[in-house]
């Protein structure tokens, strides 16, 4: 047997029909009542909450305000220890740890020179020599230069002029004893 009667007319049917329209008639106007009282209940809500909630917000501030100074008065003297205590104990070992590692790390130094050792270096000894033949190179140019200048200049001073050579080129024309002596540089006389 079945829980729904199977059996009902069509009269029946519209009936039900009608009653389900009456009262989807009469739920409409009741949901937009509701609607509206809502949104006017969450604006009564509102108005009547914010009053109280900027009261507990003044009444909270300086509440938690003396609360965080609280804490931070019980705070400083014990991070001012705990500084003190890394100072005393850890940093001795942080810095002895540094200078060990530091020792490691520094080159060796090399051994006092002692004896042999103190003679100059063979590079040092080849630079001095090389210095000593460059300047000793520069010193026997320059000599020769002055050399060659004082020579051209006693030659200059002991020839004759050009007017004088073309005097005795006169008077020695033909003269073989005048071609003898210009080709050696001595002076002769025509007798000899």
């Amino acid at each position: 047997m079945s829980l729904i009667n199977t059996n009902r007319t069509t009269d029946e049917t519209a009936t039900i029909g009608a009653r389900a329209k009456y009262a989807a008639a009469q739920a409409v106007p009741l949901g937009k009542r509701a609607g509206t009282t809502v949104v006017q209940g969450a604006a009564g809500a509102r108005d009547w909450a914010a009053p109280r909630v900027q009261d507990a917000k003044d009444w909270t501030a300086p509440r938690v305000q003396d609360a965080v100074r609280g804490a931070r008065e019980w705070t400083a003297p014990r991070l001012e220890d705990a500084a003190d205590a890394v100072t005393a104990t850890v940093a001795p070992k942080v810095s002895s740890t540094l200078r060990s590692t530091a020792s490691y790390v520094r080159p060796p130094t090399p051994p006092a020179k002692t004896g042999v050792r103190r003679l100059p270096d063979r590079r040092w000894l080849l630079g001095l020599g090389a210095l000593l033949a460059a300047a000793g190179t520069t010193a026997a140019v320059a000599m020769r230069r002055r050399y060659a200048r004082a020579t051209a200049d006693a030659k200059d001073a002991t020839e004759p002029d050009a007017t004088d050579q073309a005097a005795a080129g006169d008077s020695a024309a033909g003269d073989p004893a005048a071609e003898a002596s210009s080709v050696n540089g001595r002076v002769t006389t025509p007798g000899n």
